[in-house]
């Protein structure tokens, strides 16, 4: 059943993901280090370019995830950036599948908060539906 909750959440989560640059409405956002910098105050913690999602679960809440570019369908667990994230794939006796990573050591706070924003416009969506 827990794989079950997990798959749909996957589901919708790629459902939503549509190609719109930066768009936080689409159900995630394209990160790169080139375009980090310019808005961010923290080094760019990923080891290459990709999108930062967000999954809801609903006994564990809003779980950030980081896909790489070519690793974004439902097919990929992505790098789970926070607690819930790694709750939930832990939970579902999962693993991540997906190349390319943090980088060791970094600040993921900012990286976590855009996660938690698309959570938030996600949510926003379904209720004003």
């Amino acid at each position: 059943m827990r794989k079950l909750i997990l798959a749909a959440a996957i589901l919708v989560l790629a459902a939503c993901a549509t190609p719109q640059d930066d768009s936080y409405g689409a159900g995630f956002v394209a990160v790169s280090e080139s375009d980090w910098y310019g808005d961010h105050y923290t080094p760019y913690p990923f080891t290459t370019s990709g999108e930062i999602s967000c999954a809801y679960h609903v006994e564990l809440g809003r779980g950030v995830f980081f896909n790489p570019v070519g690793f974004t369908d439902e097919s990929y667990v992505g790098t789970p950036l926070n607690k819930a994230a790694a709750n939930t794939i832990k939970l579902s006796g999962i693993t991540p599948n997906v190349p390319y990573r943090v980088k060791t050591g970094v600040d993921l706070s900012e990286a976590r908060e855009i996660g938690l924003r698309v959570c938030d416009e996600q949510l926003d969506k379904i209720e004003g539906v």
